[in-house]
């Protein structure tokens, strides 16, 4: 498939971070590109930016997601390239001791929910939903392909720290959706991927101290920094343009091995 203004993406957290970068990068190559994010004010700024457009989209709702795509659908045509970023990263250890009562509690159920609605079904739900239209399309090429979808897992998929159980098994969920989704898909020229980065240069990480983030930096193997958003954008454009590329997860993450903590 080559990105160029015949194709139509969707991004999911296309407002800010990974999502915005490969919003950006898409549209660069001449995509038609349609973000899903609840931060509409920012979310509206991008769309103008590269010409596409902004839909207010809870990801964890049906009836939001499906008029998210009815939207898109509506302004460029059916999409033919979905990528996944919306996402939450809650942090709690799964039982924690108060330091001056010793007292114990649990992590919220609520806080492990929000988790999985958002990071799993969330994903899924839009999965299916473009899996849906895609297949309803006729082939882009020869190979009988119809579309690419591009999910986002992390490297706490496979190297949970300490305080991320929510998170790891969110994004372990992912990962573990990618093989038996590109299978469900074969025969209808879908292709899907995920893409587990480390630790990137997102607004999520922006908040913390400088310290902090140059520490973060330096536990790289290297380059010894943190990644940029658009190194994640560039590889969802390499896996959607490189037709044998399907039912991959590829880490992104300058060879760092996640320690407990």
């Amino acid at each position: 498939m080559k990105i160029d203004s015949s194709i139509a993406a969707i991004v999911t957290g296309g407002a800010s971070g990974l999502g915005e970068a490969t919003a950006r990068a898409l549209a660069a190559r001449g995509a038609k590109v349609a973000l899903f994010d609840m931060n509409a004010e920012r979310g509206e700024e991008v769309a103008r930016e590269i010409g596409g457009a902004f839909f207010t989209v809870d990801v964890t709702d049906e009836g939001s997601v499906t008029a998210g795509f009815e939207g898109a659908r509506a302004a460029h045509g059916q999409e033919r390239v979905l990528v996944n970023c919306a996402g939450i990263a809650p942090v709690g250890k799964i039982v924690k001791r108060d330091r001056e009562t010793g007292a114990l509690s649990h992590l919220p159920l609520a806080k492990f929910d929000a988790a999985m609605r958002i990071n799993v079904s969330g994903t899924f739900l839009c999965c299916a939903k473009a899996a849906e239209g895609m297949m309803a399309t006729e082939p882009l090429d020869a190979n009988g392909e119809h579309g690419c979808i591009v999910n986002t897992a992390s490297v706490a998929a496979e190297d949970g720290q300490i305080g991320q159980i929510a998170y790891a098994a969110s994004k372990a969920a992912v990962k573990g959706m990618t093989l038996p989704m590109a299978r469900d898909l074969m025969g209808d020229g879908i292709r899907v991927n995920a893409i587990l980065p480390g630790i990137f240069g997102t607004p999520m990480l922006a908040g913390l101290p400088e310290k902090a983030q140059a520490a973060l930096a330096e536990a790289v193997p290297f380059p010894k920094r943190l990644g940029d958003p658009a190194e994640y954008a560039s590889l969802v454009c390499f896996m959607v343009e490189t037709g044998y590329f399907n039912g991959e997860c590829v880490r992104l993450d300058g060879a760092i091995r996640m320690p407990p903590k």
